[in-house]
């Protein structure tokens, strides 16, 4: 078997260029991940042949080249010996393909690498939200009663339960704060302290911003004259970004000027003083605004454009993916999320869910078409199943997008799908997974309309995958 694989490493190393084309190579569970100098040299006709490449596509700077888990890492240990090449990690191939990026895509990614790593806690905040809604919902088990009224002895547990989901939500611009100053370079904790001046209990909470707007009562400091709104950011997501890239550029900058003897007294001190200012000056009112417009445009494409709204996303969000610009979206999301307790949830989780279910579906409907060739139908089938459960990328670069006439079959079914669900409002009270296991992350009302969208979206995928196939793609099926 290692014959095999460095048979297959030798193949592989052939049809992307050679070792001098290769800047970087890393696996993850299922794919070689290599970054290229010159992609052009890339022969994806003998890539394809290869008897253990089940599928390739190029994402994000980086060519990934689908092998499979237990065989990715057997291949990859030959590989670099073969290109000569030294191990590198998944985040050092990152950082060699965002080189490759233009301005958008770099903005994007910088984006995501800011929420990523505080995902895990808007994820159980938003989980522990639709444990207590299932809690204090009436009629869910009881006619006219809740739980907590049918047991009263778990009202405390409930009530713990609500505080414990309210706090990712609560200090949200803390965790933002510091997570976006460590990718933007500067000192995580400071970041951390810019957050929590910005949702400081003595300034108007930001959610009774608009009524006190409208009411004329909004606090306000003096400063050398100049008005400034006494104003929090609870439920902002722009502000904190664009107020911790602005702390760690100051802050680069002290550490370069500042007397090495006064840098730990003096940066700290000037960096904080000044974002401050700038945050309460300008940045703050700025991006509030943006970001009230960009939460404003979601809500409006959902609920006043209605199904119509959800069919426009749910056939748009995979042209989004495959130039990776869906990263995006995130910042909208995780936007909305910070004001569940107003908005009542996010209307995007369910239409992308219903997206990535069309994906799987018409990915399963070439496993069933292309049934002589074994290879293809050990590839539909997986990607198929992985799509299914929230992972696209397999099922649209190895296999939709590659015979073309399943991807137009899984924008048919994903934007029927995800009509449906906007048409119901189905809302999510968190992010997670999307694909049908999503259901955790929806809330206990939505939850039957949501299985019922995301059933809707696989049989309509499957069904006009399975009919294009029969005709605008024959060519490429083996009957």
């Amino acid at each position: 078997m290692a014959d095999k694989y460095a048979k297959t490493a030798k193949e592989i190393l052939d049809c992307v260029g050679g070792g001098d084309n290769i800047i970087s190579a890393a696996h993850c569970a299922t794919r070689l991940r290599l970054v290229l100098k010159d992609e052009s040299l890339i022969n994806l006709d003998s890539l394809d042949k290869i008897e253990l490449v089940k599928g390739n596509f190029n994402n994000g700077g980086q060519f990934q080249i689908i092998l499979g888990t237990g065989i990715v890492n057997n291949v990859y240990d030959e590989f670099i010996k073969i290109a000569d090449i030294s191990e590198s990690t998944k985040d050092e191939v990152k950082q060699e393909a965002a080189k490759k990026m233009n301005p958008v895509q770099k903005l994007l990614k910088t984006l995501a690498d800011v929420f990523v790593p505080i995902l895990p806690a808007l994820v159980a905040s938003g989980l522990l939200m639709g444990i207590n809604n299932i809690l204090t919902a009436e009629g869910m088990f009881f006619s006219g009663k809740s739980l907590i009224d049918a047991y009263p002895q778990i009202k405390d547990i409930a009530d713990m339960i609500n505080l414990a989901s309210n706090a990712g939500f609560t200090f949200l611009p803390v965790l933002i704060g510091f997570s976006a100053a460590k990718i933007f370079g500067g000192t995580p904790i400071l970041g951390a302290v810019i957050g929590a001046i910005m949702i400081h209990p003595d300034l108007l909470n930001g959610y009774s911003y608009g009524q006190a707007l409208l009411d004329g009562t909004v606090p306000y400091w003096h400063i050398f004259g100049f008005p400034v709104a006494k104003v929090g950011y609870q439920g902002t997501v722009l502000p904190v970004i664009v107020s911790a890239f602005c702390l760690s550029m100051i802050e680069k900058r002290l550490r370069k000027i500042v007397p090495a003897m006064l840098d730990n007294i003096l940066t700290p001190l000037l960096s904080v003083l000044i974002t401050a200012a700038l945050t309460f000056l300008f940045i703050g009112p700025v991006m509030r605004t943006v970001g009230d417009a960009m939460t404003n445009a979601v809500m409006w494409l959902f609920f006043d454009l209605g199904a119509l709204g959800g069919l426009i996303y749910g056939v748009t969000y995979p042209l989004l993916v495959i130039t990776g610009m869906h990263h995006s979206l995130i910042t909208a999301e995780t936007q909305i999320l910070a004001n569940i307790q107003t908005l009542g949830g996010s209307p995007t989780f369910a239409v992308v869910a219903c997206a990535n279910c069309a994906q799987g579906a018409a990915a399963l409907a070439v496993m069933f078409l292309m049934k002589k060739d074994a290879k293809v139908k050990s590839m539909a089938s997986a990607s198929g199943i992985s799509a299914l459960l929230g992972i696209t990328e397999p099922a649209i670069f190895g296999v939709n997008l590659k015979y073309r006439y399943p991807f137009y079959g899984a924008l048919i079914g994903g934007g029927i799908g995800a009509a449906y669900a906007t048409l119901v409002r189905v809302l999510s009270v968190s992010q997670g997974p999307c694909g049908v296991i999503g259901v955790i992350c929806i809330r206990p009302d939505c939850m039957i309309q949501f299985m019922v969208s995301a059933i809707i979206a696989i049989i309509s995928a499957f069904i006009a995958t399975f009919l294009l196939g029969k005709t605008i793609g024959r060519k490429s099926i083996q009957i």
